[in-house]
């Protein structure tokens, strides 16, 4: 698989989720090299905290595929996933996480804990980190910049 194209696939969603003033994370899903499911943070948008890309997108590509379990899948997204959406990939199934850029603060694919391989669970997620991770770390450092500096003008 191309990781890269399928990375810039989930990084136009990041840049959905960026032009409505959400943090700009977003996810694809791919099985048998066909995107069948997208997803952006929609968080705010939505009021609703479970409206992360990845939740969007496992439940869009469940509903696709007609089945929970998503084994032969791998999600693309832009942000290392928190603990939520990490659980989520699990639970799902879903055989592979590439990750663009690590999250120092929540990063549950192996910085901060590693949900996605925890020993006692029935179900392991193959990890691939850094793929387009400058391309996926200014992005949200850009947004996070616009941010501030918004807030030091009101």
């Amino acid at each position: 698989m191309d990781h890269e194209f399928f990375m810039n696939i989930a990084i136009e969603e990041a840049m959905k989720a960026a032009r409505i003033g959400e943090v700009p994370v977003g996810a694809v899903i791919v099985k048998d090299g066909e995107v069948i499911a997208r997803g952006y943070n929609r968080v705010e948008i939505d009021n609703d905290a479970t409206a992360h890309a990845e939740l969007i997108a496992i439940k869009e590509a469940s509903k696709k595929l007609g089945v929970w379990r998503l084994s032969g899948c791998t999600i693309y997204v832009t942000l290392e996933p928190c603990a939520m959406c990490a659980g989520a990939m699990v639970h799902s199934r879903i055989d592979k996480l590439i990750v663009g850029t690590d999250d120092y603060k929540r990063g549950c694919a192996g910085t901060v804990i590693d949900l996605l391989n925890f020993e006692p669970f029935n179900h392991k997620v193959e990890v691939k980190k850094g793929v387009l991770a400058h391309k996926c770390s200014q992005i949200l450092s850009e947004f996070f910049e616009n941010l501030r500096r918004s807030r030091k003008e009101l």
